[in-house]
């Protein structure tokens, strides 16, 4: 990840499950149970392991799981996959202006760990002195943002500010055009400029260098 000033990620994190199988309101803080992945991504196999252990030595010791606990089960792999399928998407379309997948686990009742969130950062700033390369970066950023099937509001909120960014770079080479030829041409920074204004008012404040985006 290119380091700037606030990290902005894709990220989305989801409770633990409550004995009863419904989901609880989403918070930041890691579940019961669960344990943060390495900032540099967890090895897929070595997880892999860990559940086909748990789940050899949950039949060894006789150990069965009731109803609830069963539902439970099946939600976890479908959120784990959702989540994986999610931040895996966010970081292959990002490319060098991604950072690493970091996960969030929830313990499932066959004792292996299951992501329940996670996120992805990417840097979002401007190349200073360059509009040509903001542009082309930010068509980068947006399009990493909005690459899963289903973005988060977070994601929706990055891509935003990077068509602000980009709106803005256009302002810039407009007016650098206009002054090279040394001739007037009002139309063509106007409209750029108040295209740029618009989205402005919808988009949310520039929140740093780095955003994050959810699952």
């Amino acid at each position: 990840m290119i380091s700037g000033p606030s990290p902005a990620l894709f990220s989305g994190l989801t409770p633990a499950l409550p004995p009863d199988g419904n989901i609880a309101p989403p918070a930041r803080t890691t579940p019961s149970g669960a344990s943060p992945s390495p900032r540099g991504g967890e090895n897929a196999d070595q997880v892999e392991r860990v559940r086909e252990s748990a789940a050899r030595n949950a039949a060894a010791n006789g150990q069965n799981l009731d109803e609830a606990q069963l539902k439970e089960l099946s939600e976890l792999k479908a959120r784990d996959r959702e989540v994986r399928a999610h931040e895996t998407a966010h970081q292959a379309v990002g490319g060098q202006y991604a950072g690493a997948i970091s996960y969030v686990f929830q313990r499932g009742p066959d004792g292996a760990q299951y992501a329940v969130g996670g996120e992805v950062s990417i840097d979002v700033a401007p190349i200073e002195g360059d509009p040509q390369a903001t542009i082309e970066k930010m068509r980068v950023v947006r399009a990493a943002a909005m690459a899963p099937a289903e973005p988060s509001a977070q994601d929706r909120s990055v891509a935003a500010q990077a068509m602000q960014t980009m709106l803005q770079a256009q302002v810039e080479m407009s007016r650098e055009v206009t002054e090279e030829r040394g001739d007037e041409r009002p139309g063509l920074s106007r409209q750029a400029s108040e295209t740029y204004q618009a989205v402005s008012r919808i988009s949310e404040p520039d929140l740093g260098g780095n955003r994050s985006v959810t699952a």
